[in-house]
């Protein structure tokens, strides 16, 4: 396990309890600004300016019912999103996706099959990115789980692809079956500022938490004067 690697892991803190506990999932809610200094190559955040823009991402769709849902919201507040999409959902759920493009969102190439760049070699991981981009035109990537090996990532930067790679500095954790909606969206309004890339899922492992995360989220940062726009 590479540095990246590691960095990346945290325990989860308990509401219940002051102390940190050992747990079965592990993962930042916001990202530390060393990490994304080290790593400087991945995109983490985009450039903050006077104007509030939020930037939200949502991972593993297209699905039949949290994508719809997602894009019913992001119509009510004239959001726009990106959408980092499994290949295999594509193919089974081309008009959703066509459905993202047609009403102004971005998408982003997420893998085939949703592969872990930490266990995967290199090979077979590029060929699923492969894969998966004949289904997605884009320039922009986001590694499943957020794991990806240094080499993956260079190869990913170059030819011929050229990716932009996608990380986040605020993740709701919707995922996450232990947290209630409103855990997830608390985690989104403390942490959401200017320029962050907010990490939702339109997954059905996410609906749950997501169906009420969302509106409540876009309503809190649509009240405080914030636009929500795709990643250039």
């Amino acid at each position: 396990m590479d540095v990246l690697s590691i960095s990346i892991l945290i325990r989860r803190k308990h509401r219940c309890s002051r102390k940190f506990l050992i747990c079965d999932m592990f993962y930042l809610v916001r990202t530390p600004w060393w990490l994304r200094r080290i790593y400087s190559s991945l995109i983490w955040r985009m450039p903050a300016s006077r104007e509030k823009v939020l930037y939200l991402t949502f991972d593993d769709g297209p699905h039949p019912v949290a994508t719809p849902f997602v894009l019913d919201q992001l119509q009510k507040y004239r959001a726009r999103a990106t959408f980092f999409c499994i290949g295999k959902n594509v193919q089974e759920y081309p008009q959703l996706y066509n459905r993202v493009l047609t009403e102004g969102h971005r998408t982003g190439n997420h893998t085939q099959n949703h592969l872990n760049g930490w266990k995967t070699d290199d090979t077979a991981y590029m060929q699923n990115v492969r894969d998966a981009a004949r289904h997605i035109d884009t320039d922009l990537f986001r590694p499943p789980y957020g794991r990806v090996r240094f080499r993956q990532a260079a190869l990913l930067r170059g030819a011929p692809f050229y990716y932009k790679v996608i990380m986040w500095d605020v993740l709701s954790a919707d995922f996450d079956r232990d947290l209630s909606a409103g855990q997830c969206a608390n985690t989104v309004i403390r942490y959401g500022r200017p320029g962050s890339i907010v990490v939702f899922h339109d997954s059905e492992k996410a609906f749950d938490r997501v169906r009420e995360a969302l509106p409540a989220v876009l309503d809190h940062f649509s009240r405080l004067g914030y636009r929500f726009e795709s990643i250039p």
